[in-house]
């Protein structure tokens, strides 16, 4: 099973709480409905009403309590992000659902391949929405979808809240004007991207010479790297540049955000991922981040080596999920590398967090990581080698108490047959006795003394009996202490 989908029902366990640090002060929930239920009779109406239309292809939830739960939740985010959206005034934004099951036409007929998957239709494109079902995410994400996708710099002010911007891949072209041809290739280029890579550009000279960018030159920034890379070739056509930027789409080093949480995990490499914790807000996590990002500066021309930042306070109801499933403490920082399909995982040895590791140490230990020398794989099996020999070993124990058993058995048979024969013998000495005693009344007595003699030999017959019974009983009594001892034994 896809990791992928274990943090999903972590994720709506939660029963709708937010993952994400509060950016937007939602309102509460007014109880009024907004989300369209989207069907074969009403779809074209409903999606002709707005400018924009969310929505949200999910799984027919069926009978299942837990997937009408779910489903419950991730209607009530929809909502809260439809009441939120009908406010805003540029736009007319509207929210609906089309069940997997009962509406599969509907779904075909607007292209929708892949379930439980949110989409955003504008007048010319369909944009799918990669992260949480939360609210404010969704919000947020669908702002950035109304923005220009290419964002104009015209001054310095401007200038300093682009090179603010590291977290995410960005790229910034110089052009002589918006009419000019290399602008408007670039232009389509980034609605191809839009919004998940940030474009720039800029018309004014003095902000491409603070850019060092000459005309018509585009320059392709990686996430958490300074310094730029020039794209070759200028000047572009869209084509060209849609090419190098799939090229290049993977960072050394990237930050798992609510937003990208899905199409960041599915972008795995070889099957692994990578993985940093650091809370950029703690002085450990900080230093940690800081070494992180020059390991990636250093080995930015590594197309194997993509390591995934996670800051915890970002996602703080996932941490005992992750603590439990990779066995660390996120107190402190954390590198390891990770299984992608069943979250199997090798984790460096940090001490506690107490002696941080150097760049030297840790460009080290990815090069292990990257040679094989450090595998999750083989460390499961190591683990599964682990487990055979205990089994082995309870096999072995398993036989050693049959064979106890059985000598056990062998001497409870042994002692009930020697009880047997005692109480046999017993029988036969009674019985010897009385035969005697009834001889010697039948030569002395009359009649009359017979009978008193058969009452006799009743009355003894009868001492006999319990003589007999008594002796049942005790060699009863020897034979269970017989069995309790064993059984201690």
């Amino acid at each position: 099973m896809k990791w992928t989908w274990v943090l999903v029902a972590v994720l709506l366990s939660f029963g709708g709480q937010s993952l994400a640090t509060e950016s937007l002060d939602f309102p509460e929930y007014d109880g009024k409905d907004r989300v369209h239920n989207l069907d074969a009779k009403n779809y074209k109406s409903v999606m002709r009403k707005y400018d924009v239309m969310v929505v949200y292809y999910h799984d027919h939830p069926g009978s299942s309590r837990v997937a009408q739960r779910q489903f419950e939740t991730e209607e009530l985010a929809l909502e809260r992000a439809a009441q939120v959206l009908d406010e805003f005034e540029d736009e007319d934004i509207g929210v609906g659902l089309i069940d997997a099951k009962l509406d599969k036409v509907v779904a075909k007929k607007l292209g929708l391949e892949e379930s439980d998957s949110i989409f955003i239709f504008t007048d010319d494109e369909v944009i799918e929405y990669d992260g949480e079902l939360e609210a404010d995410t969704l919000v947020e994400f669908i702002y950035d979808v109304l923005e220009d996708p290419v964002e104009i710099i015209d001054n310095s002010r401007e200038l300093k809240g682009f090179e603010s911007i590291e977290e995410d891949i960005k790229l910034v072209g110089y052009f002589k004007s918006h009419k000019s041809e290399h602008f408007e290739a670039f232009a389509d280029a980034a609605e191809e991207f839009h919004p998940h890579i940030k474009f720039f550009a800029t018309f004014n000279p003095k902000v491409a010479k603070a850019l060092e960018l000459k005309l018509d030159e585009v320059d392709f920034y990686e996430s958490f790297i300074e310094n730029p890379v020039v794209i070759p070739g200028k000047p572009y056509s869209e084509k060209e540049l849609v090419k190098f930027i799939e090229n290049n789409d993977r960072p050394t080093l990237r930050k798992l955000k609510p937003s990208n949480l899905y199409e960041i995990w599915d972008d795995d490499v070889g099957g692994e991922h990578i993985v940093a914790f650091a809370e950029e807000s703690d002085i450990d996590g900080f230093e940690f981040l800081h070494k992180l990002k020059q390991v990636a500066e250093d080995n930015t021309d590594n197309p194997n080596l993509s390591i995934l930042w996670i800051d915890p306070d970002d996602f703080p109801l996932l941490l005992p999920h992750w603590e439990k499933t990779f066995g660390i403490d996120l107190s402190h920082p954390q590198i390891g590398v990770i299984e992608a399909d069943d979250a199997d995982s090798v984790w460096m040895d940090i001490d506690n967090g107490e002696d941080l590791p150097s760049v030297d140490e840790l460009e080290e230990w990815l090069e292990d990581v990257l040679s094989g020398d450090i595998d999750p794989e083989e460390d499961d099996d190591d683990d599964d080698d682990d487990d055979d020999d205990d089994d082995d070993d309870d096999d072995d124990d398993d036989d050693d108490d049959d064979d106890d058993d059985d000598d056990d058995d062998d001497d409870d048979d042994d002692n009930d047959d020697d009880d047997d024969d005692d109480d046999d013998d017993d029988d036969d000495d009674d019985d010897d006795d009385d035969d005697d005693d009834d001889d010697d009344d039948d030569d002395d007595d009359d009649d009359d003394d017979d009978d008193d003699d058969d009452d006799d030999d009743d009355d003894d017959d009868d001492d006999d009996d319990d003589d007999d019974d008594d002796d049942d009983d005790d060699d009863d009594d020897d034979d269970d202490d017989d069995d309790d001892d064993d059984d201690d034994d």
